[in-house]
C-alpha cells in the first residue's frame, strides 16, 4: 500500500522500553511511588454508568482544580491527553504554517522534532552550550529569526534547570511570539514554575503533566497554563481533532491527586532525597554527571562507552535509557527509584566497574 507523502517520511518518537520480565526499571522515569490514595478513592467511587456519555469536553472540573493549585483563572488552563499531546497541538496552533522556524535546543526532548515533521512546521536547533546548558543568549539571538521558541526545563535527557530569571528575559524578547515552556520535571526542580507569569508574559505558555510527580503516568493527562488567547488557540485545535480528549476517568483521577498536595509534597521530597543520594553514590564510583533538578540523573563514565554499561546493566535486569546521538551517546539517563533500586543499581556498577571493561 502507498503511504502519504507526509507518511513517508516521518521518523516517530521511540518510546522507553517497557520490559516484560522482571526488572528494576529506571529508564522512563516514571514514579516509583503509587498515586494518592485519593486517586484510589476516587476511582472506586466513580459512577460506571457515567461510561455511557462523552465526558466533559473542557474538563471543566479537572481545569477549576488545576487553576486553583497554580493560582490562575480556569480560563488560562487547558487539559488533554498527557503533556505530549498538549505540546503537539502547540506545535500545530502557533508554529504551523510559519515561514520561520520554531527553535529549541540540540539535545532536548526528542518529540518536538516529531512534532514538527507532523504538522509540517520548520524547525532549528541551537546547540547546549559545552557544559550542556540552554544557551539562552543565542536563542534570545535568533528571536527575530524565528516565529517563536520550545525549551524544557528542567531540560530532558540533561536533567539541568535554567533559573527562572534568565528564561522570563527569553520570554521578554520574543515580544508576541510564542514561548513553550516545558515543565515535565519542574516539580523536581529547585527553579520556581514559571506558570505565574503567564499574566506578565502573554506570549509564555507552560506545559505540565501528571506522569511524573503524581504517579499518573498510565492515566495519560497534562495540562497547559497560559493566557487565554492561547488556551482559546489549543481549544482550536483539539477541536478540529478531538472535542472529547480527557476521558472521564482520567479527569476524576487527575483531579484527586492535584488536591491532595500532602501526599505529593511527601513523594516528591522523597524522590528528591533518593537523587542526592543516587548521585553521590555515582560519584563515588567515578561517574560524572550534573546535578539534578529532575527525577533522573545524566551520568557518563570516563572511557567506558554508554552502550557498554547499558549492555552490563540490562544483562544484570537492570534496565536504563540511553541515546544514540553523538552528543551524549556515552551518557545514561537513570531514573531516581525507590531506596532499593539505587542499591541494586550501586551494586551492579560496583561489579561491572570493579573487573574492568571484560566484566560487562
Amino acid at each position: 500500500m502507498k503511504l502519504s507523502k507526509l507518511a513517508s517520511t516521518l521518523t516517530p518518537y521511540t518510546a522507553g522500553e517497557q520490559p516484560k520480565e522482571k526488572t528494576v526499571k529506571l529508564n522512563t522515569n516514571e514514579n516509583p511511588y503509587p498515586p494518592s490514595p485519593a486517586v484510589e478513592r476516587a476511582l472506586r467511587e466513580f459512577d460506571t454508568a457515567k461510561y455511557r456519555l462523552y465526558p466533559d469536553p473542557t474538563a471543566s472540573g479537572l481545569r477549576r482544580a488545576i487553576a486553583e493549585y497554580e493560582g490562575v483563572n480556569t480560563e488560562n488552563v487547558f487539559v488533554g491527553n498527557g503533556s505530549d499531546e498538549v505540546l503537539s497541538f502547540a506545535f500545530a496552533a502557533f508554529y504551523g504554517g510559519e515561514d520561520k522556524p520554531v527553535l529549541f535546543a540540540d539535545v532536548t526532548y526528542s518529540f518536538y522534532k516529531v512534532f514538527g515533521s507532523l504538522y509540517g512546521v520548520n524547525y532549528r536547533e541551537l546547540p547546549l552550550t559545552a557544559d550542556m546548558r540552554l544557551d539562552i543568549k543565542s536563542i534570545i539571538g535568533h528571536a527575530d529569526d524565528s516565529c517563536g521558541c520550545v525549551f524544557a526545563n528542567p531540560n530532558a535527557p540533561t536533567s539541568i534547570a535554567e533559573e527562572r530569571e534568565a528564561l522570563l528575559e527569553l520570554a521578554e524578547a520574543y515580544g508576541e511570539k510564542p514561548v513553550i515552556a516545558d515543565e515535565a520535571y519542574a516539580d523536581f526542580s529547585h527553579v520556581r514554575s514559571m506558570a505565574g507569569d503567564v499574566f506578565t508574559h502573554k506570549n509564555l505558555l507552560v506545559v505540565k503533566t501528571f506522569s511524573k510527580s503524581r504517579s499518573l503516568a498510565g492515566a495519560r493527562c497534562g495540562y497547559a497554563i497560559g493566557d487565554s488567547e492561547l488556551i482559546d488557540a489549543l481549544r482550536t485545535v483539539k477541536n478540529c481533532f478531538n472535542s472529547y480528549p480527557v476521558n472521564a476517568v482520567t479527569a476524576a483521577a487527575a483531579e484527586a491527586a492535584i488536591r491532595d498536595r500532602e501526599y505529593f509534597d511527601k513523594c516528591v521530597s522523597k524522590i528528591t532525597y533518593e537523587r542526592g543520594r543516587m548521585t553521590a553514590k555515582l560519584r563515588e564510583l567515578g561517574f560524572e554527571l550534573p546535578d539534578s533538578d529532575a527525577n533522573f540523573v545524566f551520568a557518563e563514565y570516563p572511557g567506558v562507552s554508554g552502550e557498554q554499561l547499558q549492555n552490563g546493566l540490562r544483562s544484570r535486569g537492570i534496565v536504563v535509557r540511553r541515546f544514540n546521538s553523538p552528543r551524549i551517546k556515552d551518557r545514561l539517563r537513570i531514573t531516581v527509584g525507590t531506596g532499593e533500586d539505587t542499591d541494586v543499581l550501586i551494586s551492579a556498577l560496583r561489579e561491572m566497574l570493579s573487573g574492568g571493561s571484560g566484566q560487562f
